[in-house]
């Protein structure tokens, strides 16, 4: 069943997010390790990202988070209690994981540990996080230019383990995790375009194509390279970040205030992706972190500008070749959600509010509501009809619902209550507006 009255669109983004946690809990295995989830516990319910049991992306990881955030919102420990189920399930199951990634690998599983240490006071959690982050740097690779791990310079690679190495120099207060992400670093700094890797075949890409995204592309990219600037001032940084913007800005569709951004170049520039992936929202991010550390309003003129692109695109109601009917937080509208949430903490310009508050409503109006709140969605833009509905984080209902209470928080102004943040997320992780303290 799906909504459409004007009661269901009423339901408040808390509510929503607690009726994914009880479809999430219905997706629950647990054995001696812990506990885990199941992609789509529906009969028969097809899942765009299976196979993948203790990710950020689309696993356990990134569950424990929106459960952390649940308990936190709503004050119910049962939700403590499935977060920690979790983590146990991540501790004991970790040493199995050989991908060091920060979204499909070991840097997401540190980043959650160290999530549930954090919020639980547990310290054999934070143990955990630092065993997992130790063997990151264990496995850590020499190249002709440097040291990484995957060699793909993108946030879905190296990109994505150097930024979740210095939050856990931070979170966990292990220096050396910084002093080998700003090595890792030099080697992507020294790229003539940040984020690509020229002449390496990629799946559904031609061999010549540049993607200006995030996740695999120079956007991510020029983001990690200005969030090393900010941690050393090390100007090779910020030389590299710049030149990963300026050719942002120069392949971008601009007119009236409004930028899109291709998908990839030269085949696609007609192709703009509105979501975190490969579009507006990510790119936003790029622009964002470089006003941050610069302080340059030309940054953040960009980043209006493609908060701009994407209202005027029609979304969240109008579906466009690069916004279909896709509602996760990678590609879709959840996505959108956290990038307007995070104008709107950052600037206190309450028009991001109501784009954030449009969006969300119409995230709850595509609900499936029967035993809990799922979205099924044509998570791959080229199958159109393969629809699919998945528990997982960055995929699925447990990234939507943490969306929905990182709006829940901004709405209520004097909250105090923690918003985790991935550590690829630039924006201000308070509920209130930073101009307004």
């Amino acid at each position: 069943m799906h909504a459409g009255d004007q009661g269901q669109r009423a339901e408040s983004p808390v509510a929503v997010a607690m009726g994914a946690g009880r479809w999430i809990r219905a997706a629950s295995v647990d054995d001696a390790r812990g506990r885990r989830w199941r992609a789509n516990p529906d009969p028969g319910g097809a899942s765009a990202a299976p196979g993948q049991e203790a990710s950020l992306y689309s696993g356990a990881a990134g569950i424990v988070l929106f459960f952390l955030e649940l308990a936190a919102a709503t004050g119910d420990e049962t939700y403590l209690q499935d977060a920690r189920s979790g983590a146990d399930y991540l501790a004991a199951t970790w040493r199995e994981v050989r991908d060091p990634t920060l979204y499909h690998g070991l840097m997401g599983i540190a980043f959650a540990l160290a999530e549930a240490g954090w919020a639980t006071g547990e310290e054999r959690f934070s143990v955990a996080a630092r065993e997992v982050a130790d063997q990151v740097v264990r496995s850590v690779r020499k190249f002709d230019e440097g040291i990484g791990w995957t060699g793909d310079p993108a946030q879905r690679g190296d990109g994505g383990v150097i930024l979740g190495l210095l939050y856990a120099a931070g979170i966990l207060g292990v220096s050396a995790y910084e002093q080998v992400a700003v090595e890792a670093g030099e080697r992507i700094a020294h790229l003539v375009v940040p984020g690509h890797r020229f002449g390496i075949e990629t799946p559904d890409l031609p061999m010549d194509a540049v993607t200006p995204g995030f996740l695999s592309g120079t956007s991510g990219t020029g983001f990690l390279l200005a969030r090393l600037y900010g941690v050393t001032r090390d100007e090779r940084f910020l030389a590299a970040a710049r030149r990963g913007a300026d050719f942002v800005r120069t392949i971008s569709a601009v007119s009236e205030k409004c930028a899109l951004v291709p998908h990839h170049v030269p085949q696609a520039r007609a192709l703009h992706y509105l979501g975190f992936c490969s579009g507006s929202a990510g790119v936003a991010r790029m622009f964002y972190e470089l006003y941050r550390v610069t302080g340059d309003p030309g940054d953040l003129d960009w980043v209006e500008r493609l908060a701009r692109g994407i209202v005027n695109s029609g979304a969240p109601r109008r579906r466009t070749e690069g916004y279909w009917n896709v509602a996760c937080q990678c590609c879709g509208a959840a996505g959108l959600l956290e990038l307007f949430i995070g104008l709107w903490a950052a600037t206190g310009e309450v028009e991001h509010l109501e784009v954030a508050g449009t969006i969300a409503d119409d995230l709850i109006g595509r609900a499936t509501r029967n035993g809990g709140y799922r979205w099924y969605q044509a998570y791959r833009r080229l199958r159109p009809g393969e629809i699919t509905a998945d528990t997982g984080y960055l995929v699925g209902a447990a990234g939507i619902g943490a969306a929905l209470l990182h709006l829940s928080a901004a709405r209520e102004g004097g909250s105090c209550r923690r918003v985790i943040l991935l550590p690829d997320n630039p924006f201000p992780a308070i509920p209130v507006p930073m101009s307004l303290l």
